[in-house]
């Protein structure tokens, strides 16, 4: 039996992508078998097709590593999902796993969390990835706590728009950054405190202006992130979290570090066990129900256009053009 499916044979630029059918995938052991309703695109899912990778692939690759839909089959071993119910998952595509750009995806129930009742398929999907990324880096290992000042560079990106809303949840204050006046509303929407428009203003000045006392946290999602300038800022006992810049090497300013007593946190999502996402996922679940997170979405595409969706990614993750305002997501 065969479905349609985003894949790749050769890693490259985005029009290395195929649209065309595949092998249905089986449901054994502790697999579930998902008929995929809705996926959507990570960053880190352009740097594996393009090749960065540290594991190797399956071939075909199908591409991905977030979705949402419903329960089509069961391995005899699965215990936590039956027949019809609604999931939704990340941490696929990824460490040799096979991807979610697909009509069916076969994932370990481990990976996988209820939707919550009324919430979207697309929604769901949105939040995936960013979500177990921003709730790993603010709680599990920088600990805010409310009362509290975090400081999230582009507050309407994919991780940075979770990072904003979960850090209100938590009862923080929020200073976010955005690259023009319509960002920075969508900021505020979000529940952000203080914006600053870093095509306006100098950065630096309007975060020492909004937090004379210093940032307790500080949540760097550029890919070459200046640590001279965010240990400048920050308050004694703070924590800096880096979740980007595979290629980066900067300067590290080990005086002012550490004697303002200051922790520094990178991470990788997929480095996460299985019980510690879905600490993160109960909580997500919990806030998309209540209405505290909302999923950010910039564009709706069909699956069939798959490589349009990887160059769009890369124009503003690269390129930098700003074209993008939360999650670009896929329907098959």
């Amino acid at each position: 039996m065969t479905m349609k499916a985003a894949y790749i044979t050769e890693c490259g630029p985005p029009q290395n992508i195929q649209y065309g059918d595949l092998e249905r995938p089986d449901a054994t052991g502790t697999q579930v078998l998902v008929k995929v309703g809705a996926v959507s695109l990570n960053p880190v899912d352009t740097y594996i097709r393009n090749g960065a990778n540290y594991w190797e692939l399956p071939n075909p690759f199908v591409v991905g590593c977030d979705l949402a839909g419903t329960v089509e089959a069961v391995g005899e071993e699965v215990s936590r999902f039956v027949i019809g119910d609604r999931v939704w998952g990340t941490n696929q595509g990824l460490l040799g796993r096979q991807g979610t750009f697909a009509e069916y995806c076969s994932v370990d129930q481990d990976w996988l969390y209820p939707i919550p009742a009324g919430i979207s398929e697309n929604d769901a999907a949105a939040c995936s990835l960013v979500g177990v990324t921003a709730h790993l880096g603010l709680f599990r290992d920088a600990k805010i706590q409310a009362g509290e000042t975090i400081f999230v560079h582009g507050g309407t990106g994919g991780v940075g728009s979770m990072v904003l809303q979960m850090a209100k949840r938590a009862g923080a204050r929020v200073i976010a950054t955005a690259g023009s006046d319509e960002k920075a509303e969508r900021c505020r929407a979000l529940g952000a405190d203080v914006v600053i428009n870093y095509n306006t203003e100098n950065e630096l000045q309007a975060i020492l202006q909004a937090a004379p006392q210093g940032i307790d946290v500080f949540w760097e999602t550029l890919r070459e992130p200046n640590i001279e300038d965010i240990v400048s800022v920050m308050k004694d006992r703070g924590r800096i979290v880096i979740m980007a810049g595979r290629d980066a090497r900067p300067e590290f300013p080990v005086g002012p570090f550490y004697v303002k007593c200051l922790q520094l946190f990178g991470f990788v999502m997929f480095k996460a066990s299985a019980d510690e996402l879905r600490a993160c996922a109960d909580d997500i679940n919990t806030w998309l129900a209540d209405g505290s997170l909302k999923a950010q979405i910039s564009h709706t595409l069909p699956l069939s256009e798959a490589a349009r969706a990887h160059q769009l990614q890369e124009n503003n993750t690269l390129g930098k053009e700003g074209t993008i305002a939360g999650k670009i997501v896929l329907n098959p």
